[in-house]
């Protein structure tokens, strides 16, 4: 056990001992009760596995590989053994429950989902314009976040396309309307092409928010079609139609692109209507700079360090400023819109264009690109109308339709929440953020899911809570990207009685119970003075859920701080009722409290799909705040659904 010193009014020192990770007392007595003369033999971890951690036909090999692979962790003989078996004592059971093979969802399960089923059951891990490096305005657009996102799993790709007199191509990807500096659409392209399946065999969908005139559409065919092999495309006739009537498997489009935006109308217009060549994606946009002119001096007049991505102003809670605001269920939302006299939602993707990407000149003034048209194999697009047309279900054809977070909020709240369920069935759904959200921040997705919606766009570049819990969703089957949406939201009939609706109050199916232990790992990521330049951290947990309405709970459900300590023990226990624990996720966050500064350090966070969850005590990784796992920091948890 060594030491650390800390400097306390410039002139003293105070000293502390550095704690060592131990068993709870909780962890010692099982050990005792699955142990014989201090040692765990095959026989008693075998038994251990079955009746405490509820593995799935455990057999004697399994226990005894865990044992063989503890052979640097101590690893004992059973003394009074006739063959001499090995066996752990209590430090190498305790490495062993800390240790990866003990983690809370299993990583030899990989992919066990049924991925055979429409593209429309499933959520997919998507993203929002996915080539920006930070805000909104004036961060830098580039390959690398694409590249980050597919190598992190993501499915979804959304690019913007706008006509370039500088670009070789005549086309770049930027944020129309804004100083975002632009990249080449082939740069995104390759990169696609480069990375699409290193964390995933199942398909990449790319959305074009198209601004292009037709001349460029085309030109934009030829590139995809010569960057791409013509078998890594579904092209609008590879299955012999030109329209869908239902969307195909992940399985069967293993390997694919698939691209997606609304496709030319199918009657020509005088050539002399196209857009001008030389449209650029930073002019004839004055609603979109008066809208946000407050806004944009301040972010704009940042140093360039904080470009990549702001942090919060100095109005904001010091909570948020670490964790990113807290996560608004329905019923806030409900509250806030039904009372709202401006509502309008001043999108990016609504304001001078549809959600679908093209101009309202554009759609006026079309010449049919049969390239371009011939490479959208899942068309997008809105009826003339409003909610009632856009969610109408065609039956002789299949469609994406795209919704902001401001307008699916609308819908839900005016009643249209099981039009949505409908539509979702055999249609894609693509949620996105509102415009005002310029600093990259994301909204609550338990919204769209629970509506069934299949493509909630996260901008992935930034941090804090919402965000965290689409990486706690797309931890699930194995981290493919795909999701398969639970039975009652794909049902017409059944449980629900017509179709789900999450804000009904439903009778409780189970309560998970979870108990957490003790934490470490904090001692081996940072400095000794990083959380508190006095003395050693006072780390203390929040556990709460985020699920449909009645099941979220806030987090205010927490231990108490642990004075002091590297090695906190906490050994608290928490219970939550819940209705639908399919959409149910667990969130964990560890704060370290500064009572001088008055505002919560941050130690850590993880969100973790109930319905994927290992039963059982368990070593529970930490990440941070951009969801990168931390090499040593861990939580010992226990899990239990009762």
């Amino acid at each position: 056990m060594g030491k650390q010193s800390y400097r306390v009014c410039f002139c003293f020192r105070r000293w502390f001992h550095v704690g060592v990770s131990e068993p709870p007392e909780a962890i010692e007595s099982l050990f005792n009760q699955y142990s014989e003369n201090g040692i765990m033999t095959v026989d008693h971890l075998h038994r251990f596995l079955v009746e405490v951690q509820k593995e799935r036909n455990p057999k004697k090999e399994d226990a005894q590989a865990i044992i063989d692979s503890m052979d640097d962790q101590l690893n004992l003989k059973h003394p009074h053994s006739s063959d001499q078996r090995k066996g752990l004592n209590l430090e190498a059971f305790f490495k062993y429950l800390l240790s990866e093979k003990n983690s809370p969802l299993c990583p030899s399960r990989g992919v066990h989902q049924d991925m055979k089923a429409p593209l429309s059951h499933y959520f997919i891990y998507t993203g929002h314009n996915s080539y920006l490096t930070g805000n909104q305005l004036n961060s830098k657009c580039s390959a690398g976040p694409i590249k980050d996102a597919l190598k992190s799993g993501l499915r979804g790709i959304e690019l913007d396309l706008w006509p370039s007199s500088k670009k070789k191509d005549g086309v770049e990807v930027c944020h129309g309307g804004t100083l975002t500096a632009p990249v080449d659409l082939t740069t995104c392209l390759e990169t696609i092409k480069k990375y699409a399946f290193d964390a995933s065999e199942y398909p990449v969908v790319i959305t074009f928010e198209d601004h292009l005139p037709p001349n460029l559409q085309d030109k934009v065919a030829e590139l995809v079609t010569g960057i791409f092999d013509k078998k890594d495309l579904l092209t609008a006739d590879s299955d012999g139609s030109e329209c869908l009537t239902e969307f195909p498997s992940p399985e069967s489009l293993k390997g694919k692109i698939i691209i997606s935006t609304k496709p030319p109308e199918d009657k020509a217009k005088d050539k002399e209507n196209e857009l001008p060549k030389s449209t650029s994606c930073h002019v004839n946009f004055p609603p979109f700079m008066k809208m946000f002119n407050h806004t944009w001096k301040r972010v704009c007049g940042r140093k360039a360090k904080h470009q990549e991505y702001p942090r919060p102003s100095a109005s904001s809670s010091a909570d948020e400023a670490e964790w990113g605001e807290e996560v608004p269920n329905l019923k806030g939302i409900i509250k806030t819109t039904n009372g709202s006299t401006n509502d309008k939602d001043y999108s990016d993707e609504e304001g001078s264009t549809n959600a679908d990407g093209d101009s309202e000149k554009t759609q006026q003034n079309v010449v049919e690109a049969p390239k371009y048209r011939h490479l959208i194999s899942m068309h997008a697009g809105k009826p003339k109308g409003g909610l009632k047309e856009w969610l109408k279900v065609e039956v002789d054809r299949v469609r994406r339709l795209s919704l902001s977070e401001l307008q699916l909020e609308r819908a839900v709240t005016k009643k249209y929440g099981q039009d949505i369920v409908r539509f979702t069935q055999s249609n894609v759904l693509r949620v996105y953020p509102k415009g005002l959200r310029i600093d990259s921040s994301n909204y609550n997705p338990l919204i769209a899911w629970s509506h069934g919606a299949q493509m909630v766009a996260f901008n992935m570049q930034g941090y804090g809570r919402p965000l965290w819990l689409m990486h706690g969703m797309f931890r699930a089957n194995g981290g493919c990207g795909y999701v398969k949406k639970p039975e009652f939201l794909l049902e017409k009939t059944g449980l629900y009685r017509d179709l789900f609706d999450p804000e009904v109050n439903l009778p409780v199916k189970t309560t998970l119970k979870v108990t957490l232990y003790s934490g470490e790992g904090w001692d081996k990521e940072f400095h000794h003075t990083y959380f508190d330049a006095c003395s050693p951290p006072d780390f203390y947990a929040k556990v709460g859920i985020a699920g449909v309405p009645g099941d979220t709970s806030s987090m205010t459900n927490q231990t108490e701080p642990i004075k002091d300590s590297w090695v906190p023990a906490w050994n608290k226990e928490f219970k939550f009722q819940l209705t639908v624990p399919e959409l149910a996720l667990l969130r964990i966050e560890i704060h370290e409290r500064d009572d001088i500064l008055q505002k919560d350090d941050f130690g850590g966070q993880t969100c973790l799909p109930v319905s994927e969850l290992r039963q059982g005590i368990r070593a529970v990784p930490l990440h941070d705040r951009k969801g990168n796992e931390y090499k040593n920091v861990k939580l010992l948890m226990s899990f239990e659904l009762i």
